[in-house]
């Protein structure tokens, strides 16, 4: 079938590819309805490669992605041809001892679409087993469902930080992961969420939810912002989702004494840390990998409507266009937070 291939760095097609994909007896095929843009596969589109992962051989790219079931096999129960579902796209090792501990986010043999060897989802149809695809609400529509997997990072992010009822939160870095930690710190109780960047169009789509407020670091320092948003005390969470080095340099001046620091974005190279900074006031010190057992809640949090994503799509081009929207994504204009594709019907 026709599927978006990076056939090298710098270099997408549009063309016929055989993926080999069986349907297996827990499995479900998936017609692919929406797929979401994210900073991994433009990484691959431009560098072919992320730390150990490298491209040595045609992949798919895309791994957040909606769609709906259209073959189960003979053991799946939970779901039926006609379901509107979206896909956890790491398969882990559920017999490795990291997935026994239930960390199976950091299974070293998870196979996580769209990351070298793997095939990813920008094509009509997928195979998954299904303990890994989730029902859609009613509630929920498929651009929201292709947007469930970046969500989960943040509510990994707010989970590992143990956001308690009234916390000052601050999220250093507004770009999607770090809009969509805010929405998870607020979702799980913090009274107020201070985002911090030098962007201010993604500053200004952030700033619209309630109990977000922004830090535009063209005009203050996020350390001055705190400090004035909590007397000189510091914010309860700190998420730092830029990968920036000086925003990790910086952290120990954003965090109250006791207080928890959230390691979200991921740098290029080895940055240096303050670790005495943490150590003097006894900072914890928390860290991010992708997600594990958070896709139910994040689907619950978005049928409620405690959460809206549908603000945070800013263009969808149709699959025929899957290299201008990649092209675009490699612009990064400071106005776009999410582009998606669809190869389903609007």
């Amino acid at each position: 079938m026709k599927a978006l291939v990076l056939e090298e760095a710098g270099r997408l097609a549009l063309r016929e590819i055989d993926t080999g994909q069986r349907l297996g007896p827990g499995d479900v095929r998936v017609a692919i309805h929406t797929v979401g843009i994210c900073g991994s596969d433009v990484h691959y589109y431009t560098h072919g490669r992320i730390g150990p992962f490298v491209v040595r051989e045609p992949m798919v790219l895309g791994h957040e992605a909606s769609g709906t079931v259209i073959e189960t096999g003979p053991e799946v129960t939970g779901l039926a041809v006609g379901d509107r579902v979206c896909m956890e796209p790491g398969i882990p090792d559920m017999t490795s001892r990291a997935a026994r501990l239930g960390l199976y986010n950091v299974d070293p043999a998870v196979r996580f679409w769209a990351t070298p060897p793997v095939h990813g989802c920008l094509m009509p149809e997928v195979v998954h087993p299904a303990a890994w695809t989730y029902r859609l609400p009613d509630e929920v529509s498929f651009a929201e469902g292709a947007m469930v997997e970046p969500f989960a990072i943040g509510m990994q992010a707010a989970a590992k930080a143990a956001v308690s009822p009234g916390d000052i939160a601050v999220v250093t870095g507004a770009g999607p992961i770090g809009i969509m930690v805010a929405l998870a710190a607020r979702a799980a109780g913090c009274a107020r969420v201070l985002v911090a960047d030098f962007a201010r169009p993604k500053l200004e789509i952030v700033g619209r939810y309630p109990g977000i407020e922004t830090v535009d670091l063209n005009e203050t320092t996020a350390a001055d912002a705190v400090s004035a948003a909590t007397e000189g005390w510091g914010a309860d969470r700190v998420f730092e989702c830029s990968g920036a080095a000086p925003a990790l340099l910086g952290l120990p001046a954003l965090v109250r004494p006791g207080g928890t620091a959230v390691l979200v974005g991921m740098p290029v190279d080895p940055v240096p840390v303050d670790v005495v900074g943490l150590q003097a006031k006894e900072i914890r010190l928390e860290t991010v990998f992708r997600y594990a057992h958070v896709y139910d809640r994040a689907l619950a949090l978005m049928a409620s409507g405690a959460v809206d994503l549908r603000p945070l799509v800013s263009e969808t081009f149709p699959f025929e266009e899957s290299i201008a929207a990649f092209d675009r994504a490699v612009e990064a204009r400071p106005s776009d937070v999410k582009l998606q594709i669809r190869l389903g019907e609007a």
